[in-house]
């Protein structure tokens, strides 16, 4: 073999694959080599075997899947991977071998699939192994035989790994079927790796077979058993509505069942119910709750614990892990990349691979998308229950990536329930991928997988009516004002902007005149701590919720929010006040309106809702400047479609018109003018957001497609402000030789040890999870300047938070960002430097994080 180097060729000998090194260990005399790649590979096969036994979706798995993920890691029988851990551990280099090449190809994993693919694997196979640190290497144009990956030699001993790993699992690569396939075999071979790098394989000394049921014990991977016989009335204490009972008699298979119904009616607790008799029935293999945002999490979280107290076998293991949200990023150990510091340690991550999680819908969104660990997410999807909450005829605009999901659930055996109050038809045919004719409200529509292409239509009888008073307000003030008064009565006043900083404005402006008249006044949007998010969640969730009806009489209240106010919320307002939205959020906004008839409620409260919205004619012409910051949240087209429809009403009846203002709002048809305009940047887009057609292309799920694996922050799911950034928020910040000393906000310390070995896991799990509680995700533009990696090394932070793989110079996750907050609020960087070249930024425990343009000054 030669190995060219600055123009130089140079004689290598090949090394046995058995004398190969796979991983380095920390021993008390310091870095030493670890475990053979032959070694590492068969723990790996046998993670995968022992995954796939306990799967209640192990049906889906080809036969050859272990051997699959065995493979992964042949490529590391190569020059310059030899030489990068014998590098690591002071060890004999190979003569003239610069380890640095990989980073040309990405790594080992580029090696695997470029061996693949000269033996010949079956389609996918050589992919599925190049993926497997989730992102596409770059091999375009190279081959398994070049020079830089040892030539012949070093491929013959690639080959001789492959057929000794073939003989020792007793297995060939696998016939993959279909791209869906692929992806949950390309998770398998992921999840897999990370469990058999874990510490119970760390030493090579130790021997490992007897350990792998206990590394995927360990894992979270452990049998769930289930109450038996339970009625919704032994679950939820009170009996089922006709629509929920509709639902329940529908879902008796994995498929696709849509439930749309009015707010109020009960939809999670249906689909809850639904998705017990899918578990019991062993249709199913756990619950992925997903819903529009992080922050309607939290709060359904206390919901979904208590149903599965109910409904999970007292002797079962997983009900330890109810006590807390955190508990699985607590007890759980998913090996490397699931350890504090990894890439898979976020809890938003790792609920996915949880039998039963509440996240958002992006999580699952990324399952069908070309990023970072996508198909990992498909793999921790497969064969579940996944109820898709709060879904719109809106996502029509953007959903063309949820299209996309529910067809591959359904090709993984799930069963997926989709709850909306807000569907058109045409919407609701894209979702089930089938033709839909009927036009009923409310409505089940149900197509099992089991039955080919047929649905099943069930129309529901409206039991109630309600009738709320509209009024379309361009006077800000007014609005301002009637809010105050009516709170001054006593009323409890809901106030909705569409952008984090308009609704920080407006509580500014209400909060101290509110204080004044004995009236109390809030805020609630997704730019808080955790810490602050939930304390606040908990006071004024609970003061708009039944738990604070005894408190309701006391005193008026104001609580200003964003769109996190309109979803999954059981919240009940006296008057709404609410900026101008598409019509799905507009009765989704309504909906938490006099929800409840036995609500006590001041005399003189009536269902209104007041709309702060422009002159239809004006915003036609000039979306950006009438409809203002929301122009860049909705599409200026959907904006202006909504408007023509609530333009000239006074009262709406709920739930009777909600089919009608949705058709009238969303049906096609040709457009001129300005309209046109708007209705080709919805197609195409613009600088702020991309147009459908583009997020048609994002959602692809090939994969072996060329092109770069986009990051995470990067993935945009939907077409709004996205938080992205993670910015850990701290008061103080020291180090010193052995230890780094963080200040958290409450004044509280966190200790982190420089050096890994001076912590055991859990207490790095614990000091994680605390710094987790101090993260405020935010969009890309009003993020900090971003830190060196070295420097936020400095301070023992790659030990909690993964910082991204600059040896491999991976375009990946942007790194942590840190920012100091002041006695005066506003944030600084590490050594006091500027943190945003053309913003003041501030973070207060009631306002949140906020941006100051430096001209408000």
């Amino acid at each position: 073999m030669v190995l060219r180097k600055r123009n130089s060729t140079i004689n290598v000998s090949a090394v046995d694959f058995k004398y190969c090194p796979a991983k380095t260990f920390d021993s008390d005399a310091g870095k030493v080599i670890g475990r053979s790649v032959e070694s590492h590979c068969r723990i790996v096969g046998e993670v995968a075997k022992e995954l796939i036994k306990r799967s209640p979706a192990q049906y889906l798995f080809p036969s050859g899947s272990a051997f699959t993920a065995a493979t992964h890691d042949v490529g590391k029988v190569s020059p310059t991977f030899y030489n990068k851990i014998m590098h690591a551990c002071s060890g004999k280099l190979l003569p003239n071998v610069n380890f640095e090449l990989e980073r040309s190809w990405n790594g080992h994993a580029g090696v695997s699939q470029l061996t693949a693919r000269q033996l010949g694997a079956p389609e996918y196979i050589p992919e599925i192994l190049g993926q497997h640190h989730g992102f596409s290497p770059a091999v375009a144009g190279l081959r398994a035989n070049d020079e830089n990956f040892g030539g012949k030699a070093w491929q013959a001993e690639r080959e001789k790994l492959v057929a000794a790993l073939q003989e020792a699992l007793n297995e060939t690569w696998p016939q993959v079927e279909s791209i869906a396939q692929a992806r949950l075999l390309a998770g398998l071979t992921s999840v897999s790796d990370w469990i058999g790098s874990g510490n119970h394989f760390e030493d090579p000394q130790v021997p490992w077979e007897d350990r792998v049921p206990v590394a995927v014990d360990d894992a979270g991977f452990v049998p769930v058993s289930y109450r038996s016989g339970l009625s919704f009335e032994d679950v939820f204490d009170f009996s089922p509505r006709q629509a929920q009972s509709s639902l329940i008699e529908q879902v008796s298979s994995p498929g696709v069942y849509v439930l749309e119904a009015p707010m109020g009616l009960g939809k999670t607790e249906a689909s809850l119910y639904a998705a017990y008799r899918m578990l019991e029935q062993g249709q199913a293999s756990g619950i992925y709750f997903a819903l529009p945002t992080q922050l309607t999490s939290n709060k359904i979280f206390e919901r979904f614990t208590d149903f599965l107290e109910k409904i999970l076998a007292p002797d079962c293991g997983h009900r330890s892990l109810l006590l807390h949200a955190n508990a699985w990023l607590f007890e759980k150990d998913m090996g490397e990349e699931g350890r504090p510091g990894g890439a898979w340690f976020n809890q938003s991550k790792r609920g996915l691979l949880a039998p039963f999680a509440v996240g958002t819908i992006d999580q699952a969104l990324m399952a069908v998308m070309n990023v970072k660990h996508g198909f990992v997410r498909a793999f921790g999807l497969a064969g579940k229950v996944v109820i898709l909450d709060e879904v719109h005829t809106y996502d029509a605009y953007t959903g063309t990536l949820l299209d996309a999901l529910v067809e591959l659930l359904r090709q993984l055996g799930c069963t997926v329930i989709i709850l909306s109050a807000t569907l058109n038809q045409e919407r609701r045919q894209n979702l089930l991928n089938r033709p839909s004719e009927a036009r009923g409200y409310p409505l089940i529509t149900a197509s099992p997988s089991n039955r080919d292409n047929e649905i099943f239509e069930i129309s529901i009888p409206i039991e109630e009516n309600k009738q709320f008073d509209i009024a379309l307000q361009s006077d800000e003030n007014l609005a301002v004002e009637q809010a105050l008064l009516r709170a001054e009565q006593g009323q409890q006043i809901l106030w909705i902007e569409n952008t984090v900083k308009e609704a920080q404005q407006r509580f500014l402006e209400i909060a101290a005149r509110a204080a004044e008249i004995g009236v109390a006044c809030g805020l609630l949007h997704s730019r808080f701590t955790v810490d602050d998010r939930q304390r606040i969640e908990e006071k004024w969730v609970n003061l708009y919720g039944k738990a604070g009806w005894d408190q309701r009489r006391l005193q008026g209240r104001i609580l200003v929010g964003t769109q996190v106010l309109e979803q999954s919320l059981d919240i009940d307002a006296d008057f709404m006040v609410t900026r101008f939205a598409p019509t799905d959020m507009l009765l989704q906004r309504l909906g938490r309106l006099w929800r409840h008839e036995d609500t006590p409620r001041c005399a003189k409260a009536k269902p209104e809702a007041w709309l702060l919205a422009p002159d239809l004619a004006k915003a036609v012409e000039s979306p950006q400047q009438y409809f203002g910051a929301s122009a860049y949240v909705y599409s200026p087209y959907v904006l202006c479609r909504s408007l023509e429809v609530w333009q000239c009403k006074n009262n709406i009846n709920l739930p009777e018109d909600i089919r009608d203002v949705i058709e009238l709002t969303y049906e096609e048809r040709k457009e001129q003018g300005s309209m046109a305009r708007w209705l080709s940047e919805l197609d195409h887009g613009n600088c702020y957001a991309k147009g459908r057609n583009a997020l048609r292309q994002l959602a692809r799920i090939g994969l072996a497609e060329g092109g770069n694996t986009l990051p995470e922050s990067k993935a945009q799911t939907r077409y709004s402000e996205t938080d992205s950034h993670e910015v850990l928020m701290l008061r103080g910040l020291f180090r010193n030789s052995e230890r780094a000393l963080l200040t958290l906000l409450d004044g509280s310390q966190v200790e982190l040890p420089l050096q890994r070995n001076r912590l055991e896991k859990q207490e790095w799990r614990q000091r994680t999870a605390t710094l987790m509680r101090q993260i405020v995700n935010v969009p890309p533009g009003d993020k900090p300047k971003s830190l060196p990696v070295d420097t936020l090394k400095r301070f023992g932070l790659q030990h909690c938070f993964y910082l991204g793989n600059p040896d491999w110079q991976e375009k990946d996750e942007s790194v942590l960002h840190v920012a100091l907050v002041g006695d005066s609020d506003q944030l600084r960087g590490i050594e006091n430097t500027q943190i945003h070249d053309k913003h003041t930024l501030e973070y207060r425990d009631d306002l949140g994080y906020r941006v100051i343009k430096n001209q408000e000054l």
